[in-house]
């Protein structure tokens, strides 16, 4: 089974101070044209989307530069009362992670999720402050910002989250969507 957990991206919600998604039709066969183009204005970091290296690391990689292998494999959602603390990672084997609830990434919690996972993603629209930012990507962590997890159980699945190719961004939308592990027949 196949569960969506992307926000749509004109009704999503937006970190304060980026600008809000917006399209307007160039083109509109209700206007008589011969068919409907759409322009759209947007923050690469709107709605479920992943942050490149180069957000927060002078000279880091940019959008079309992402390891592909980081957004796509076996994956962890969880959700953690309070701080998360070595132990709590320890029975986590899958090499991505996705945080369950509306919480921030203190710049502790992200030096230890650095020493283990390659994608941290959270459901807030940014993973913490300045400094868990510089932690996790300056470590090569993928980060998977504004995903959508409320129905959602937790447990191991398979995560595809592609950002699209933007050529010299600091950030990227995706599509994100889990499927469940299947049996082998």
């Amino acid at each position: 089974m196949y569960y969506d957990i992307t926000q749509e991206v004109f009704s999503c919600k937006v970190y304060p101070g980026d600008t809000p998604p917006s399209f307007r039709r160039a083109q509109d066969m209700a206007r008589g044209d011969a068919c409907t183009v759409t322009d759209i204005t947007m923050c690469a970091h709107n709605g479920t989307h992943v942050d490149a290296p180069a957000h927060y690391v002078r000279g880091g990689k940019t959008a079309e530069a992402l390891e592909l292998s980081r957004f796509a494999g076996r994956c962890a959602v969880r959700s953690f009362a309070g701080r998360i603390c070595a132990e709590e990672l320890q029975n986590i084997t899958a090499p991505r992670l996705l945080i369950k609830g509306e919480r921030e990434i203190t710049p502790e919690e992200a030096a230890l999720l650095a020493e283990k996972f390659w994608l941290v993603g959270v459901e807030t629209q940014s993973v913490g402050p300045d400094e868990a930012h510089r932690v996790l990507l300056g470590k090569g962590v993928a980060l998977l910002e504004g995903v959508r997890l409320s129905g959602i159980a937790e447990g191991e699945y398979e995560l595809f989250a592609f950002p699209l190719k933007l050529g010299g961004c600091d950030g990227a939308p995706v599509r994100a969507v889990l499927r469940t592990k299947e049996e082998k027949e």
